[in-house]
């Protein structure tokens, strides 16, 4: 079905895998025509709660746009939707989704691990945005996530200078919330993704929604969203088991409902 990347559903998460290690995982046209489709197929699975991204082999996670692709773009390209459009769809997807930064994280590998709700690295992972040194700037969500989640002045820094720091460094600033050695990465993964994976799927899209929706609006708004969430919460069955399995000390069966 696919070309460019692969996919497998495990009993915790969804596994996408850019699958282009010859060409350090670069993300093409087709290859995030083909993100889109699988993530389509991720949301209609009612068995896959997270969903991870991660690169083939053990260099790259994604080392950015083809260039090739790029150097051929005129002005008005732009302006489709693009590598933004598929990162946007991937940042308000229901499912939880964490990237797995396992090499190269540049340019449009770094705004896609930007667009998803939770980052891990290896602590020898490479991470930047270098587009200034191609005579443009990050296009695909770069300029306004990084800011959002290092702050503005470390963003600046990395994207005027196209500084690349590591997978250690990333934690450090914020990017990633765990830096491991590599060899550790996937157990961290599937650690992270089996937590999420056992809480309530309809608390896990709510608490999205509102972090997300939240985030950039004024403290009153913010914490209305939020109480219209949990609102909705409230009148779930999953709060109802929840609760119940809490008291019974049992392990809850939730059923998104």
């Amino acid at each position: 079905m696919f070309q460019n990347i692969l996919l497998d559903v495990t009993d915790t998460h969804a596994l996408i895998t850019i699958n282009r290690p010859e060409v350090r995982n670069a993300l093409n046209a087709a290859t995030l025509g083909e993100i889109e489709q699988a993530l389509e197929l991720c949301e209609r699975n009612p068995a896959v709660n997270v969903i991870v991204f991660k690169g083939a082999g053990d260099k790259s996670f994604a080392a950015g746009a083809d260039i090739g692709q790029l150097r051929e773009r005129k002005m008005l390209d732009a302006l489709v939707p693009g590598m933004q459009g598929t990162y946007k769809k991937i940042e308000n997807c229901s499912k939880a989704t964490i990237a797995a930064i396992n090499g190269f994280a540049l340019g449009g590998g770094c705004e896609l691990a930007l667009a998803c709700d939770l980052r891990v690295a290896a602590e020898s992972a490479k991470i930047g945005l270098p587009e200034l040194n191609l005579g443009i700037i990050p296009g695909a969500g770069g300029t306004q996530r990084l800011s959002r989640i290092v702050g503005k002045g470390i963003a600046l820094d990395m994207i005027l200078t196209g500084r690349i720091i590591s997978g250690m460094e990333a934690e450090r600033i914020g990017l990633v919330s765990e830096a491991v050695p590599a060899e550790k990465l996937d157990y961290l993964v599937e650690q992270k993704a089996k937590a999420i994976h056992a809480k309530g799927p309809l608390a896990v899209k709510l608490a999205k929604l509102v972090v997300n929706r939240g985030y950039d609006v004024d403290l009153d708004t913010a914490l209305l969203i939020e109480k219209m969430a949990q609102t909705i919460a409230f009148g779930t069955e999953d709060k109802v088991e929840g609760t119940a399995a809490f008291i019974e000390k049992r392990t809850p069966q939730f059923k998104s409902q």
